[in-house]
């Protein structure tokens, strides 16, 4: 019984060496992908603003960065952490920063006036509209909330949301799953070291509770 107690010590052992070797290659796989990710957003100069006092905000006004940020957990209900956005660390590397600027992005065309010039006279659903020039409003409407067939609210559409636009929405939602996942593959890392850990310790402790125990003498009859 010694014995193999002895020998189930030091699988245990064994298998904890091997979740701990998973675990630090995990841990430093996710430290090169966020420094990767640090990186890029320092390369491309992506930086949130904020004041004197660590408030965050927008075209120098902290209402306009509040109404991002209402945008961004209320329309979209996105759960920000306050500890990711950091007046100490403005660039942009954290999920919750990633979402912001992206949400920036999109208040601004959401809440944006397009001028429209009609070089001639075009008839709409009955309407004839004059050619000149028109002040339209965004009012709030996504892409999919024009009538693109309209005169105006068509070229409304092109104007606001841009290719450009669209692209920089784009490339932040990559790099809030990006953050996210690192997230993720960092708790997942620190969770198999916790495994390895304790099967170490387990099997450590079981191999040393047995030692110098007397080994098992067996009789046979004669």
């Amino acid at each position: 019984m010694t014995q193999r107690l002895r020998n189930l010590g030091i699988v245990l052992a064994v298998i904890g060496i091997v979740f701990v070797v998973m675990g630090f290659y995990g841990y430093t796989q996710v430290q090169a992908g966020e420094a990767s990710l640090q990186a890029f957003s320092k390369a491309q100069n992506i930086a949130l603003t904020y004041d004197d006092n660590g408030n965050l905000v927008d075209r120098g006004k902290t209402e306009g960065a509040e109404a991002i940020k209402t945008l961004l957990t209320q329309d979209w209900g996105y759960p920000v952490k306050a500890s990711e956005l950091n007046p100490s660390d403005p660039l942009v590397n954290t999920p919750s920063e990633y979402m912001y600027q992206m949400a920036t992005i999109a208040y601004h065309v959401l809440h944006g006036t397009q001028t429209i010039a009609l070089a001639k006279d075009v008839e709409y659903n009955g309407q004839t509209y004059k050619a000149g020039t028109y002040e339209f409003d965004v009012d709030g409407r996504y892409w999919t909330g024009f009538d693109r067939q309209h005169p105006i609210e068509g070229l409304a559409r092109e104007q606001a949301w841009t290719g450009t636009a669209h692209a920089l929405i784009a490339e932040l939602g990559v790099g809030t799953v990006t953050a996210s996942t690192l997230q993720l593959a960092s708790a997942v890392s620190a969770m198999t070291l916790a495994i390895g850990a304790a099967f170490l310790v387990l099997g450590g402790g079981l191999v040393w509770a047995i030692r110098g125990q007397a080994p098992e003498v067996t009789f046979t009859a004669s």
